[in-house]
């Protein structure tokens, strides 16, 4: 398993939409464990695969906090097929962005489509933080990043920081 760098914001890349995965076979199950040790290493708890540089729909979600057991989860060409229209709010991070946090309203639920670890088509229904990590996830595999969801001057104001210390870093 290997640590990838995660792209961070304004890269451009991140705005670009993901090509479906063809086959799930050793090379995207590498990617997998790359991507769940990346996730890990950050810390997070989701990771898409164009935050790495892969333009593969491909996701990995683990919320389990600090000591508690790893639960991770690996979807591969997901689908949300329906969306509760009870909402959650939920103090959303991304490690594209890092050290930058908002408040977020999704749906409290969402049932997914998506292929499993083995290849295997699933559905399943998911809640809360679950819920909630589904939904920024796939939002990553069509361009869409969380702070797309907050007022164009929030959004603004966050781009041009992190592309002022972008400059500031190539110097």
């Amino acid at each position: 398993m290997a640590i990838r760098p995660i792209l961070t914001i304004p890269d451009r890349f991140l705005r670009k939409r993901a090509k479906p995965v063809e086959r799930v076979d050793a090379e995207l199950r590498r990617l997998m464990d790359d991507m769940l040790a990346t996730m890990y290493e950050a810390p997070g708890i989701g990771l898409a695969a164009p935050q790495i540089g892969v333009s593969r729909r491909l996701i990995v979600m683990d919320p389990a906090k600090d000591d508690a057991p790893k639960t991770p989860l690996v979807m591969v060409n997901p689908e949300i097929l329906d969306r509760s229209e009870e909402l959650r709010l939920h103090e959303e991070g991304c490690l594209s962005i890092p050290d930058f946090t908002a408040e977020i309203e999704r749906p409290a639920k969402a049932r997914v489509a998506f292929i499993d670890r083995e290849g295997k088509p699933r559905e399943m229904e998911l809640e809360g933080i679950w819920s909630t990590l589904v939904q920024h996830e796939i939002d990553h595999l069509n361009g869409i990043l969380f702070i797309d969801y907050l007022s164009r001057l929030k959004r603004d104001m966050v781009v041009r920081k992190f592309t002022k210390q972008k400059r500031a870093e190539a110097l």
